[in-house]
């Protein structure tokens, strides 16, 4: 029996609350039980295409949509948690967004709940996605408590990350709820798309699937093409609403003059002068990246998972105590998956914003 129909036939339709048995310390939130590891975890090499292309353990009951929802196996009642809403890019797919940016490795440590759902051929698509999404966070609210949710952090990659901009712009149900956002390679606040991307060579990435990459035998699926209709949302026009920002991406996407040295999201929400940069190393690559056959394999879309070096330029003393910083993973493009340290890095930051 292959991993997708096991889980199809295990029940999680079934829509559920909070439920902690006397007899032991686990939890299950919505019908979906809690593992340390979690569910359908890569290896730290060379994850299968079974893994990464699997549906999620969670239904929508509205819609009838699966995603993948992780959490503290020990979660008390009444407990304060924060929730994530981890969007993929263009042409991928959810438990290939999982391990691209690996919170969920850190699921209990800092006590996140994370959702990370899929959209069906790859895209995010406002009047058929946006109603799911808000299901999510609904179903989440009443799973864990909305009262108990101590921040909700929108993080994204690519064409996610642009989805992500897009539903704080134009959506009062996520605006009046976020707290911060974490945009991987997904447009930066305050900045034009060309002053800080640079140019994917022509022949790669393929367009953005049809169907489900999974459909595709032995595929691993694609981690973000841009898609046909141009961007979700224009990063450079900044939202009313002040919230934390973080953006990340691999040294080789950034456009030629690099990092830049001034936010114009830093500046509205009273961060003091960009300070200089510390480094975090990580010794073990990510579980993922863009393993399909190309036209023109290149290191601006990025190349086989490997360690490396992350440099972090933060905005201090933020009003408020939100937090704006830009991250720079040195020798990486836009598909390798994030290294473990970075990943915590990045969670630690979330974390520290007030």
């Amino acid at each position: 029996m292959t991993i997708s129909r096991w889980l199809a036939g295990a029940g999680l339709m079934a829509f559920g609350a909070l439920h902690a048995p006397a007899s032991a310390q686990a939890v299950t939130l919505l019908n979906a039980a809690c593992s340390s590891p979690p569910v359908l975890h890569c290896p730290d090499k060379a994850c299968p295409a079974a893994v990464t292309s699997s549906p999620g353990n969670v239904m929508d009951r509205k819609t009838g949509r699966q995603y993948f929802l992780d959490y503290p196996c020990d979660l008390k009642p009444n407990e304060k948690v924060t929730f994530v809403l981890n969007l993929h890019g263009g042409g991928s797919i959810e438990n290939w967004q999982r391990h691209y940016f690996p919170i969920v490795d850190y699921k209990e440590k800092y006590r996140l709940v994370i959702a990370t759902p899929y959209g069906p051929g790859g895209i995010w698509q406002g009047e058929r996605d946006d109603p799911h999404l808000r299901n999510i966070v609904e179903q989440v609210e009443g799973a864990v408590g909305k009262d108990n949710i101590k921040a909700f952090w929108l993080a994204g990659h690519s064409f996610g990350g642009q989805t992500s901009n897009r539903l704080i712009m134009n959506d009062a149900f996520f605006t009046e709820r976020v707290d911060g956002w974490v945009s991987l390679s997904g447009g930066r606040l305050g900045s034009k798309r060309e002053e800080v991307r640079a140019t994917i060579p022509r022949g790669t990435p393929p367009p953005p699937a049809a169907t489900p990459p999974a459909a595709t035998p032995g595929a691993t699926p694609p981690a973000g093409g841009p898609p046909a209709g141009g961007l979700a949302a224009d990063a450079s026009v900044l939202p009313a609403k002040p919230f934390s920002f973080i953006y990340e991406a691999g040294e080789h996407e950034w456009a030629a003059a690099g990092v830049p040295k001034e936010s114009k999201w830093a500046q509205k929400l009273g961060c003091k002068a960009q300070a200089s940069p510390r480094e975090i190393t990580d010794v073990k690559a990510g579980y993922v990246f863009d393993s399909r056959p190309q036209e023109n394999r290149n290191k601006i879309w990025g190349m086989d998972p490997r360690p490396g070096t992350a440099k972090i330029w933060a905005y201090p003393d933020c009003a408020d105590g939100r937090v704006v910083a830009d991250i720079s993973r040195l020798d990486k493009g836009h598909t390798e998956g994030l290294e473990p340290k970075i990943t915590e890095e990045i969670v630690k930051m979330m974390l520290s914003a007030k």
